[in-house]
């Protein structure tokens, strides 16, 4: 049966689910594959009664089309196969499933039907070993495609969406846009990342009773919180840690206060702010829980449990001064914004960050991370999953890779990929929100992955809430994203506290 993702769902590149397929090859993984397919179609198509439209390719995707279509003729729908390949020249599996389906009775056409009335229309183009752009006769399809599902009407992607990178989630030329996506025997990383989270619709994973090894994944997906432990009554403020926070130059000054709201609100103890500004504020009248006081005087402080650096912290001589002292402090640390761009035109900070044997986080959108790597933004949004990876190892660091589907990761781990968030977080101050979020678990004594993935998280997941509740995706505001966070981490914390208890009674019995 397929299975929707959740948290830990094993992610594959294209060379990983060949050598699966390679160990498997002596089963009848298309059959396995266009019959599951085939009955999920059944569900996504039985509403209206309506005729089914499948568009096969000149491989093994299109192999898969055709066992969808012989499975549905047989299940008494009316089903078109577009197809204009030499059946000849079909892979042996996709040749016998096209011979199958003609012996049915079924039949091809080489142009897309007129028609717009369709219950559903199933993608069965390309695949995972498209690398080239889509040109000519495909593209006019696939621009066919796109037309139905502009128009409402359900669209089933098999594996994949045609045009889209596997690996990568970059678009090859042109790419169907779907509302559903089967993918088969593992999740691919390029289904939730770039491209991905705008052309796969809902996805759900069939691993066609196979074993693909989980410890074999390199990645997987950050799908909730985990790792949270409930707070014990006999605590103060210093048990939960004290967040220092540097930046906030002249008129940038909300940035920082962002990030000190979030760190307080997702659980810091305190929260000191460092203000650059020469009229900086000397408190915050939304938050005046918060002690904003001059930069070098927060870094002179002996019991923070963490730093971050970088909200609103400009790319001045003084910035640059402050980041050393920041690196000088041993401390755990978060550096986000022009604290990495400061970082990325020193070569002796970059070797100091390195260095530090602390935990560190670091927090690039793709600019930031291309001037880190010597490199172009759209190299580094060509492979996300490399450009991240990359960072981890030259920083020896935590790394989220912002953007549409946020990729983590840590040197000597397995990449992550988050599954939460929506367009409402492209706007000013959600890097903010999330630095002080991460700081506020790491000074709670997370440890810096779990912090990292965590925060990553609940903040593509308080914006999802935020839009749920109406509010949002157009205008959201980092700000109303604090609260959400805070209300989803209680929420985490309050199930944790329920899992104990349950394992703690089952134990008990």
């Amino acid at each position: 049966m397929p299975t929707s993702l959740h948290h830990g769902t094993p992610l594959f590149l294209s060379s990983g689910i060949r050598r699966i397929e390679a160990l498997h090859g002596h089963l009848p993984l298309m059959k396995r594959a266009g019959l599951a397919a085939a009955q999920y179609a059944r569900e996504l198509a039985s509403a209206n009664g309506k005729p089914v439209l499948i568009f096969a390719g000149p491989g093994n995707n299109g192999g898969d089309a055709f066992v969808v279509a012989r499975y549905l003729k047989q299940w008494f729908f009316s089903v078109t196969v577009v197809f204009a390949g030499d059946a000849n020249k079909l892979p042996a599996d996709a040749a016998a499933a096209c011979k199958n389906w003609l012996a049915s009775g079924g039949i091809t056409v080489n142009t897309p039907p007129r028609s717009s009335d369709w219950s559903l229309v199933i993608d069965g183009l390309f695949g995972i070993g498209l690398t080239r752009p889509i040109t000519g006769r495909y593209a006019d399809w696939i621009a066919v495609i796109n037309t139905h599902h502009a128009r409402g009407t359900p669209v089933l992607a098999l594996d994949i969406p045609s045009g889209l990178d596997a690996d990568t989630g970059a678009v090859h030329g042109c790419c169907v846009f779907a509302t559903h996506t089967l993918t088969f025997i593992g999740a691919k990383p390029g289904l939730l990342t770039l491209e991905g989270s705008d052309h796969a619709g809902e996805v759900l994973v069939e691993d066609l009773s196979l074993d693909a090894g989980t410890e074999s994944a390199p990645g997987h997906t950050i799908h909730s919180c985990s790792g949270l432990a409930p707070r014990r009554r006999n605590t103060h403020k210093g048990s939960h840690g004290s967040v220092g926070i540097i930046g906030g130059t002249q008129g940038m000054v909300g940035a920082a206060l962002l990030a000190g709201r979030a760190a307080l609100k997702l659980g810091a103890g305190r929260v000191y702010i460092g203000l650059l500004a020469h009229d900086a504020p000397t408190f915050d009248g939304m938050q005046p829980e918060l002690m904003l006081r001059d930069a070098g005087d927060v870094l002179k402080l002996d019991h923070l449990s963490c730093l971050a650096i970088g909200p609103g912290l400009g790319q001045s001589a003084d910035a640059a001064f402050y980041l050393q002292c920041a690196l000088a402090k041993q401390l755990p640390l978060v550096i986000d914004a022009d604290a990495l761009n400061l970082i990325a035109d020193n070569d002796e900070q970059k070797s100091s960050v390195k260095q530090l044997l602390t935990d560190k986080v670091l927090t690039p959108h793709p600019a930031e991370a291309a001037r880190l790597l010597g490199c172009s933004t759209a190299e580094v949004q060509g492979n996300r999953i490399a450009a991240v990876t990359a960072l981890a190892a030259q920083f020896n660091a935590h790394v989220v890779l912002k953007g549409a589907g946020s990729v983590c990761a840590s040197p000597g781990h397995p990449w992550r990929i988050n599954t939460s968030g929506n367009p409402g977080m492209a706007a000013a101050g959600m890097g903010d929100v999330l630095t002080g979020i991460i700081a506020a678990l790491l000074a709670q004594g997370m440890p810096a992955q779990s912090a990292l993935d965590n925060a990553v998280w609940l903040h593509g997941a308080a914006a999802d809430a935020c839009v749920a509740s109406g509010t949002g995706p157009v205008g959201l505001t980092a700000t109303e994203t604090i609260d959400a966070a805070r209300r989803l981490y209680q929420h985490s914390t309050h199930a944790a506290v329920h899992d104990t208890f349950a394992t703690t009674g089952a134990n008990a019995a």
